[in-house]
This record gives C-alpha cells, sequence and structure tokens, in this order.
C-alpha cells in the first residue's frame, strides 16, 4: 500500500492535485448534507456536490493510473488530462456555488445568471468529453504490454464515453416539458424530485437516465477491476482467454448500460421493468454467459502460460 501510494504521487500532477481537492471537499458536503437541513429537489441540498465529488475522486484516480500505464510519455494526453481537470473545476464551481445560492445548477434556467451558469456547465461537460476522448485515442494508439490490461484500459475507456453520451437526452427540454425555466431533466414520465431510491436518488415511479449515465461512467473502475480478479482467480487461463472474456464483458457492460437507457427512456423505474425489458435482460444473460462458455471451452496452445501482472508501468509518469 505505501509502494502505491507513492507511485501515485508521481502520477498526472493535476489530476491527483484534483483528485486531492475533490477528497476534502467531499467531506465538507458530507458535513454539508448533516448539517444542513435545507431541502432541494426532495434531497439535502448538499447532496448533489457530494455525489460528484466522490464521482471526480473516483474518474481522476483512475485517469491518472491510466496514464501512468503508458510505456511513453504522451503530451497530448496529459494536456487533455489537465483540460479535463479544468472543466471539473468549472463543474464544480457552478455546482457549489448554486447551492450557496440556494438553487439548482442543472437544467435551470430561471434567470439570466442561472441560464448562463447551466450554458456554462453544458460546455464545460462538451469540452470534459472532448478531452476524455483524446485521451482514450492516444490510449489506444499505444501499446500496453499486458493484454489483459490494455483491453481492460481500452474498454473502459470507451464505454465511459458511452456512459457520458447517454446523459445527453437529459439536456433536452422535451425532458420536462410545460415547467417554465427548466431545459430537461433526469426524470421521464414523472416530474424530477420524487421518491427516489436511498442515495442515489434515481426514480422509484418514472425513468431515470442516472442510472445508465452512472453505469457507463463506472466502466473505468470495473472493466481494470475485472482485469486484476482475472488475474487473480483465473491463473489456469492464459492470457488470450482473459483477454477475450474481457471483451465478452466490455460487450455486455455496454449492453447493459443501453438497456437501462432504453428502459428509462420508456418511462419504467429501474426496479418495475416490463415483460419486454425482462425479455432482452435475459437474452443478454444468456448471450453472455454462452459467449464466456465458448471462450473458456475453446482449446488453448499448451504450454505457453506466461504469468504478468497486470499492465507494469514501463516509466514513471
Amino acid at each position: 500500500m505505501t509502494t502505491t501510494m507513492r507511485r501515485a504521487a508521481h502520477w498526472h500532477r493535476p489530476l491527483m492535485v484534483f483528485v486531492s481537492a475533490m477528497a476534502v471537499l467531499a467531506v465538507g458536503c458530507a458535513i454539508g448534507v448533516l448539517a444542513d437541513e435545507r431541502v432541494l429537489t426532495g434531497v439535502p441540498i448538499w447532496l448533489k456536490p457530494l455525489k460528484f465529488t466522490v464521482s471526480f475522486v473516483l474518474y481522476g484516480t483512475t485517469l491518472a493510473w491510466m496514464l501512468s500505464l503508458l510505456p511513453r510519455r504522451s503530451r497530448v494526453a496529459e494536456r487533455a488530462a489537465t483540460v479535463v481537470v479544468a472543466m471539473g473545476v468549472v463543474e464544480m464551481v457552478v455546482i457549489v456555488g448554486q447551492v450557496l445560492r440556494g438553487t439548482t445548477s442543472h437544467y435551470n434556467e430561471t434567470t439570466l445568471v442561472n441560464a448562463v451558469l447551466w450554458r456554462v456547465m453544458g460546455a464545460a461537460i462538451m469540452v470534459l468529453f472532448a478531452a476524455h476522448l483524446v485521451i482514450g485515442v492516444v490510449v489506444l494508439r499505444q501499446r500496453i504490454a499486458d493484454r489483459v490490461g490494455r483491453y481492460a484500459v481500452g474498454l473502459g475507456l470507451g464505454l465511459t464515453l458511452l456512459g457520458m453520451a447517454v446523459a445527453v437526452p437529459m439536456t433536452l427540454p422535451t425532458q420536462a416539458p410545460g415547467v417554465e425555466g427548466i431545459a430537461g431533466a433526469h426524470s421521464v414520465g414523472v416530474s424530477d424530485g420524487g421518491p427516489g431510491l436511498p442515495l442515489v436518488g434515481w426514480s422509484t415511479t418514472g425513468g431515470d437516465l442516472r442510472i445508465g449515465h452512472f453505469v457507463g461512467m463506472h466502466a473505468l473502475q470495473a472493466l481494470p477491476l475485472l482485469a486484476i480478479l482475472l488475474r487473480r482467480f483465473a491463473g489456469r487461463l492464459d492470457e488470450r482467454t482473459q483477454a477475450r472474456l474481457l471483451v465478452v464483458a466490455g460487450g455486455a457492460y455496454g449492453a447493459v448500460t443501453l438497456l437501462v437507457t432504453w428502459q428509462a427512456l420508456r418511462g419504467q423505474p429501474l426496479l418495475r421493468p416490463d415483460a419486454l425489458t425482462l425479455a432482452v435482460a435475459a437474452a443478454l444473460v444468456a448471450a453472455t454467459v454462452t459467449a464466456a462458455g465458448v471462450v473458456v471451452a475453446r482449446p488453448r496452445p499448451a504450454a505457453r502460460h506466461i504469468r504478468r501482472p497486470l499492465v507494469t508501468p514501463n516509466r514513471t509518469a
């Protein structure tokens, strides 16, 4: 653990400074949730910035780690990561600033100031998306030695882009028809701020587009974690088989992201799917299990089994 922390200190500095600041801010927001009695859209007013700070801690740390794995230093990727930091700062300044003003940050066009801040946030998100795409392209162009790790990083970055993309419908004015000053919504079929699941707040009475966004965004952590687990518990499988299993898992993960987004767009709560949604989910599970079984059962060349740690960096970031 100490060695890992020492290595982390040498990862992309702007990202790690940003992660540290978000960790401190998360503590402050958690205190706000407990100490501030104000409620906004049906939840404690400090809950949104708390969720965003935790998300940025996970996102920034994972991104910095991935950059440290590149066999050659890329100034393009590092500059793109710095842009990610700058856009994250812009987004958090608006979110926290609006909480301090006692109003919402997202979709709020009730006044000129609120409309400008919302549009600034929207622009920052689009720039962050573009910067993340640049990082993904750079990572895919560099050949990371460990095949399993290479697929984990590439799929994680790509599916995170999908997670960002499925959030686009939330920004459409049609998501909040007839509500003056609101330019979009999380919920489909019901108004934002209604009954929701504990902590995450996802609607229990209608569709919620945040679910697909959440699932897709956390592919950045889920796929590398799966690669580590494969290395740890499936050591009898050769590297090619592990890589193929990771591809199957990545395909299934992307399909789940699209499935829960499709479910939300049809106005269905996550825990109350209709027969069609259940049928598609069952088909997806069957296809995934079948594909994984085919990969594992496929004949493998004997002898050549070299066990390597997951993506050991060849240079100091």
